[in-house]
């Protein structure tokens, strides 16, 4: 999610809140007429993230961390495929120093350039072709301000470290095509010193302790954006259950915040059940939580198979971050003008589990937000309208209020137009529809006009999702 901070306007509402394409989707940036990939996907807001010319279909990750020096060395095994003939091409990695690239087991020129790591293999890399990249690098992982003035990247903890990604921070700790519309699956080995767990996305494989020091394994078997991944060092008390439906539940608490986190946690089986009877098949093998001290993470993400929490959440919350798993993390957006298309339905799925639990209703939800009640300060109602949805005006606010709450009314408005068996349908289907793959706002209002080709959707695009300010009727 990405608030709880909230980021940007939206923090200081956070109180209130209730709170298959292939593995591999491509950024869809061209190569260049010279062979080489381009620097950047083209993202409206983050034009130098991502790279053209190739997928990625695995990240192989062996990391090494030691806290104390805050030293990071790592080996990155990178398995793709080119999408055109390429002579060089980009990789995105902040800071950090590279100390060898191979290419196909061979070594390879390269040169950095801000975050740009460009690879030169000895031959050219032909046009469908799979290669693998190796690069082995260390240093001192940077802490990366957005925008919005939020930090992510490799966050020092208390007692080790908390890396988050969204939505550039994960090439401060390992290279690669850092752009939603790029999906792999991955595998990671994380070393740390004994006393200490490492813990990160999909499920266990196993460790294993030599000399002193731990190696945790972690491999992820679905496709995952890289700002989904994590990494999460530190003294956690860990846990394992199951949901109802059998999948693996997996939680890592700091022991600061075990006995506040308690009783949420032991909710996530019938939270992850609620949700599947609501949006469809749970999309991953694993499920949970990790919960780190509020003063070393400022906010809640929704990395993969188990979110990120700033201290023990509220139910709210911890539906928000579960939603994130269908729509966010399987339905990952193209590009981050799309971010309406997470935060907007994790939002509604707030208020649908608020009218399933004794709540108010969806339609008062909306009502309060329209009528400007909803906020306790009128900045922060008045924010709602500052922009339309669907077109945060920078990067620095592609999280703000309007993404969340009036991403939520949008849904609500083609709700009211269908029906409440239609939306859950609809819910359901595009969850289904686009399965672990990558979907833009675009593609969200031609499936709903086919899905209910008998309505007319054209106001609610037109006042709701695309309008400036406040729209004139409810």
């Amino acid at each position: 999610m990405r608030p709880y901070r909230l980021r940007s306007g939206s923090r200081a509402v956070a109180a209130v809140l209730l709170a298959v394409s292939s593995a591999a989707c491509g950024s869809g940036a061209e190569t260049g007429s010279d062979g080489s990939g381009g620097p950047g996907a083209g993202d409206p807001y983050f034009p130098q993230s991502g790279n053209g010319g190739y997928d990625v279909l695995h990240y192989a990750l062996g990391l090494s961390y030691d806290p104390r020096a805050h030293r990071l060395s790592g080996t990155a095994t990178i398995t793709a495929r080119a999408t055109g003939d390429l002579t060089a091409f980009n990789l995105d990695l902040r800071g950090l120093d590279v100390e060898a690239v191979t290419v196909g087991g061979v070594r390879a020129r390269w040169s950095r350039d801000g975050q740009e790591l460009t690879v030169r293999p000895r031959e050219r890399l032909d046009r469908e072709g799979r290669f693998r990249v190796v690069v082995r690098y260390s240093g001192a992982p940077e802490t990366v301000t957005d925008p919005d003035g939020s930090e992510e990247g490799w966050l020092r903890t208390a007692d080790g470290a908390l890396a988050l990604g969204q939505p550039v921070g994960s090439m401060a700790w390992f290279p690669g095509n850092h752009h939603p519309s790029d999906k792999a699956t991955y595998s990671i080995a994380v070393t740390v010193p004994n006393g200490l767990r490492a813990v990160s996305n999909g499920e266990p494989d196993g460790e294993e302790t030599v000399g002193g020091r731990t190696t945790y394994r972690w491999r992820v078997g679905e496709p995952m954006a890289s700002y989904l991944a994590t990494v999460a060092v530190g003294r956690y008390e860990t846990g394992r259950t199951k949901t109802p439906g059998g999948t693996a539940v997996y939680t890592a608490v700091d022991p600061g915040q075990a006995a506040a986190s308690r009783a949420v946690l032991a909710r996530i089986p019938e939270v992850v059940a609620w949700a599947e009877r609501t949006f469809g098949p749970y999309p991953f093998s694993s499920t949970g939580a990790i919960v780190d001290r509020p003063e070393d993470v400022g906010y809640a993400l929704e990395t993969q198979n188990r979110p990120v929490f700033p201290g023990a959440p509220d139910i709210g919350l911890l539906v928000h971050e579960i939603a994130h798993q269908w729509y966010g993390n399987s339905v990952t957006p193209r590009t981050w003008r799309d971010m309406w298309l997470n935060e907007g339905f994790a939002t509604y799925a707030q208020w649908l589990w608020q009218e399933d639990h004794g709540g108010g209703s969806a339609q008062q939800t909306f009502d309060a937000l329209y009528a400007g009640g909803y906020f306790p300060d009128a900045e922060s109602n008045e924010a709602l309208w500052a922009f339309p949805p669907a077109e945060p005006p920078d990067a620095a606010r592609i999280s703000a209020t309007p993404v969340y709450w009036r991403g939520a009314m949008v849904l609500h408005k083609v709700r009211q137009t269908v029906g409440d068996d239609a939306f859950a349908a609809l819910l359901r289907g595009w969850a289904q529809e686009h399965r672990h793959g990558n979907a833009d706002t675009g593609e969200f209002t031609a499936y709903v006009e086919e899905s209910a080709p008998d309505k007319d959707f054209g106001g609610i695009w037109e006042e709701w999702l695309y309008g400036e300010g406040r729209p004139a009727r409810p």
